[in-house]
């Protein structure tokens, strides 16, 4: 119950909404009872019971002390004594019809106000597990599967409102329609079923039109459950370059307002499904006034349906056992929210490894160098690297070479901080690099990736990524350099094209030049470039290459190599072996070592 609670106090901005919602909830039962209540003095009217005698008239004298049933059966006997009975029997009629027009009014409107409160509860924890995800590092992803998340994100969310308001509405609500619910008596009578027949289609077409409007709005809903799920997996695909170019506060923009959208559509789908209930149950008790009226009618005029026979009919209408079920559901979707609250729990209390110190340094230049001592990182007490000691300078190229495994991409994910060292100082400028604020460090970096990360948005939004201020003409100038312009024109819409999901309208080394492009348009003096062209063919890889070369002049650079042919030129390779480097020096000098990286050469057959 105290996670349940827990849940309650997200909602707690809607505390006014609460306050409506349990007044016009009470007026609603309020007005159930008094409508059924009605029932009696009409049995006692129709068998001539001796409460409508003189005491009934008695109370209901001017001046005297009275209480509700003694005026109305006071009104009735003057009207009985006036109009006679039949006329009677239609005020009875007319005062259920208003009561329950009244009773379903206040419960309309208790839903009305209970809506938002139930989709605050998906909207809170939308935007919560969302921000995590942004938070999490890298390495977290490593063992989580993507469905999973995903599914954490939308069905989970979606149980945990439905349970929630569940029990809410049933703990507040139902214990009153409990308490106050009488057993309903109905009229058995083939006369009477035929009356109903007559008017239960009119009732199914006016319910049918709300059912019709209510499907319209949940397709629009469905339509933007998938538009966000498309943007949460395109997150977990592309959180790499996300954070590397600080791009966490637009795609969290463009998140939390796909979530407001699906909010307010909601709203409306509940307001129209909550409006079925009540419009269902008017349209029903207007047709038992109707069989009221008219079996009532055959038994003061002495027809074939008996008093027992009317009120044996009557029975068969008893609401007793539905409120009971709710309230012992209600009771059951309590332990239901627990567990799937304990499921995104998993999420948002997952340790970030990845933070900032108290008061960071904003790093504006990098001037110097880049300097691993001594750095070492465990992966669960798994040694990835060990004595990593490399000092690059700026304005070089390090080429990272070695077998799959060796650690390469690992010890540049050190550099952004995706993820920190456990042993050892990685320094910037003669800084340790957990000084700096992670915005200003990750500003100074770009990365291209071996598989291009790419948005479903136009060319030009995934060029300006990392600098959605850039004008139309850095853009074209971005993709100029990166050997993008030629094809980008070619397309229908130029850089207003869309390019798909994960960039699918495009080839591989169109997607990867765009990266490239986005690299460039950030104009950071430091780039990471992960086996960026070991995934294309030659043509492709031919333009690819250019592009880098272009991009990486007067940039010091970070070359994680697969093809060995691209990197001949490097300014220092190093060779790893098991997350620890085994040789360094340029090509030539680790040719004539005749060592591993000749091995490397060997089997690539490079000459």
């Amino acid at each position: 119950m105290k996670k349940f609670f827990r849940i309650i106090s997200y909602i707690k901005e809607y505390k006014a909404y609460m306050g409506w919602y349990s007044l016009f909830i009470t007026l609603s039962i309020v007005f159930g009872l008094f409508s059924l209540g009605m029932l009696m003095p009409f049995m006692d009217l129709i068998f001539g019971s001796k409460e409508l005698t003189g005491a009934a008239i008695s109370a209901a004298t001017p001046g005297a002390t009275s209480n509700i049933k003694d005026l109305v059966y006071g009104f009735l006997q003057q009207s009985i004594a006036t109009h006679g009975k039949v006329q009677a029997l239609g005020w009875i009629c007319l005062a259920i019809i208003i009561t329950i027009f009244l009773k379903n009014i206040f419960l309309y409107l208790s839903y009305y106000f209970l809506a938002p409160i139930r989709n605050a509860v998906t909207r809170k924890y939308s935007r919560l597990l969302y921000e995590k995800i942004l938070q999490l590092p890298i390495g977290y992803f490593t063992e989580q599967r993507k469905g999973d998340i995903l599914s954490r994100s939308s069905n989970d969310i979606t149980e945990l409102e439905n349970s929630v308001i569940g029990a809410l509405e049933g703990l507040i609500k139902e214990p009153l329609n409990i308490l106050g619910i009488l057993i309903f008596l109905f009229i058995i009578s083939v006369k009477l079923t035929l009356f109903v027949f007559i008017l239960l289609p009119l009732a199914g077409l006016i319910v049918g039109r709300i059912g019709r409007s209510l499907k319209k709005h949940t397709n629009k809903a469905q339509i933007k459950w998938g538009e966000i799920l498309s943007q949460m997996e395109e997150t977990l695909t592309g959180l790499r370059i996300i954070k590397a170019f600080n791009a966490e506060g637009r795609v969290k923009k463009q998140f939390f307002a796909l979530v407001d959208d699906i909010f307010h559509i909601k709203n409306k789908i509940l307001n129209r499904r909550d409006l079925a209930s009540p419009v269902s149950e008017t349209l029903g008790v207007i047709i038992l006034c109707g069989v009221l009226w008219f079996g009532g009618k055959l038994v003061l005029n002495g027809e074939i349906l008996s008093g027992s026979s009317f009120i044996a009919y009557v029975a068969l209408f008893s609401q007793i056992i539905n409120p009971s079920k709710a309230l012992s559901q209600a009771a059951y979707n309590v332990t239901r929210g627990n567990a799937t609250l304990d499921r995104l729990n998993e999420i948002l209390e997952a340790p970030l490894t990845v933070e900032e110190i108290a008061n960071p340094i904003a790093i504006e230049s990098f001037k110097e160098s880049i300097e691993f001592d001594n750095v070492q990182f465990l992966y669960q007490d798994t040694a990835i690297l060990k004595n990593i000691n490399l000092s690059i300078k700026k304005g070089k190229s390090v080429a990272l070479v070695g077998s799959s495994g060796a650690g390469k991409s690992t010890l540049a994910d050190l550099v952004p901080r995706f993820h920190d060292v456990s042993a050892g100082n990685l320094l910037i400028d003669g800084k340790n690099i957990k000084e700096y604020s992670l915005n200003s460090l990750r500003n100074l970096i770009s990365i291209v990736t071996q598989e291009p990360i790419l948005f479903n948005d136009t060319i030009a939004a995934n060029i300006a990524l990392g600098k959605p201020e850039a004008t139309e003409e850095e853009i074209i100038a971005a993709a100029k350099i990166a050997n993008a312009y030629d094809f980008i024109i070619k397309k229908e819409g130029g850089f207003n094209s869309t390019i798909g999901d994960r960039g699918g309208k495009l080839s591989g080394g169109e997607r990867q030049r765009l990266t490239i492009a986005r690299a460039v348009l950030k104009n950071p003096p430091i780039l990471i470039l992960d086996e960026a062209t070991s995934a294309l063919d030659t043509e492709s890889e031919k333009l690819v290459q250019d592009a880098i070369n272009n991009m990486m002049q007067n940039r010091t650079s970070i070359v994680i190599a697969h093809r060995l042919s691209t990197i001949r030129h490097a300014d220092e390779i190093i060779v790893m072996q098991k997350g620890e480097i085994v040789e360094r020096g340029n090509h030539e000098t680790l040719l004539a070592q005749n060592g591993y990286y000749q091995k490397l050469i060997e089997m690539q057959e490079v000459k």
